[in-house]
């Protein structure tokens, strides 16, 4: 399936901006009408998420009429109807091919999302700090959940009734622990690098709090830090 409504230049071909405001127009309408709401619900979803989008701007982007479409309205858009930005822009599944920029060849519209969100790298492009954000995601979830199962296997080994079970309690206990302990050097290293090139890393859960070195106090002198 695709949408319609996506006017063409001199040569015959649609023109990407147009193309893109089609995919985002169409996948508002199915959308709104998939939740059996009018016009009027979705700019009242708008309005109060603190973004107003008046009924009839709403109906001239369905349209096609309306000449621009901005990003913060894509972003309200998306909230109000329960979905992501990206869904509006590429609808998967409901828009065949599209184009990433234009002069570029149609491709999927699943590339295009995958592309878009970083999902598939493309060469010559930088990702920036996604990976080390993934990479802090994935070892604060192995350090809490190390966390989680050395505190189990500590309350199995004081409820162990033998000490074949006190011993493999013992056992697990000190291996979660470890893969806690090299979760956390892992994070701390981490989040290090981060703020050497000037970036902030993401919050740590309560659990964690002892990754990060102590504050140093803002009238001590070096040595005194020492």
């Amino acid at each position: 399936m695709t949408q319609n409504g996506v006017d063409a230049d001199e040569d015959g071909f649609p023109e990407w901006a147009d193309r893109i405001k089609a995919n985002v127009a169409g996948e508002v309408r199915r959308r709104r009408k998939e939740m059996g709401w009018s016009a009027q619900d979705l700019a009242d979803r708008c309005e109060g998420l603190g973004h107003p989008i008046p009924r009839n701007v709403i109906a001239n982007m369905e349209s096609g009429r309306r000449a621009n479409l901005p990003l913060v309205d894509v972003m309200v858009l998306a909230a109000a109807l329960e979905t992501y930005p990206v869904c509006l822009i590429f609808p998967v599944g409901y828009v065949d091919e599209t184009q990433e920029l234009p002069f570029e060849d149609l491709i999927p519209t699943w590339d295009a999302l995958r592309r878009f969100t970083g999902e598939e790298e493309v060469p010559g492009r930088d990702p920036g700090l996604v990976p080390d954000f993934e990479h802090h995601a994935s070892l604060v979830q192995t350090a809490v959940a190390a966390l989680e199962e050395e505190e189990q296997a500590r309350f199995a080994a004081k409820a162990a009734t033998s000490r074949a079970q006190q011993e493999e309690a013992e056992r697990k206990r000190t291996k979660y622990a470890d893969q806690a302990i090299s979760a956390k050097y892992s994070l701390r290293h981490l989040r290090r690098e981060l703020r050497e090139e000037g970036a902030t890393p993401p919050h740590l859960p309560p659990a964690l709090g002892d990754v990060d070195p102590p504050e140093e106090e803002p009238n001590t002198t070096p040595e005194e830090r020492l």
